[in-house]
């Protein structure tokens, strides 16, 4: 049982009224909210950094040398990751950070949430 003040629009107190919330037991609330705040702001990221790999950069395509008998060491392609302007080994690619929650979980994680708010 919360008491919970009514306004209006304009930010005046109208009244009072009482909440009966269902919310989880002191044993798992700690958990169940972290569960929340994380998906909250996981799922707020965006995820779109990205950089080009050997085979998306532009051009390297013949071997720059023959294979053997130069005295240098092999090379298959001037965009190899160890050479300057070659591709990225292991960038970022773009990716979904979306983490799902049921949906009676995340409604009594944001009960319980509030719970704890109103009664501080």
């Amino acid at each position: 049982m919360v008491e919970c003040i009514v306004r209006n629009w304009q930010g005046e107190e109208v009244g009072q009224t009482t909440l009966d919330l269902k919310v989880a037991s002191e044993k798992t609330a700690a958990h169940i909210v972290h569960r929340a705040l994380v998906r909250q702001m996981t799922n707020a990221r965006q995820g779109n950094a990205s950089t080009k790999t050997r085979s998306e950069v532009r051009g390297g395509g013949r071997k720059p040398w023959r294979q053997k008998g130069t005295g240098r060491a092999r090379a298959g392609s001037i965009r190899s990751p160890l050479w300057r302007g070659g591709g990225v080994i292991f960038g970022p690619k773009p990716r979904d950070y979306e983490i799902k929650m049921n949906r009676k979980e995340l409604r009594l994680a944001l009960r319980t949430a509030l719970l704890v708010v109103a009664t501080t």
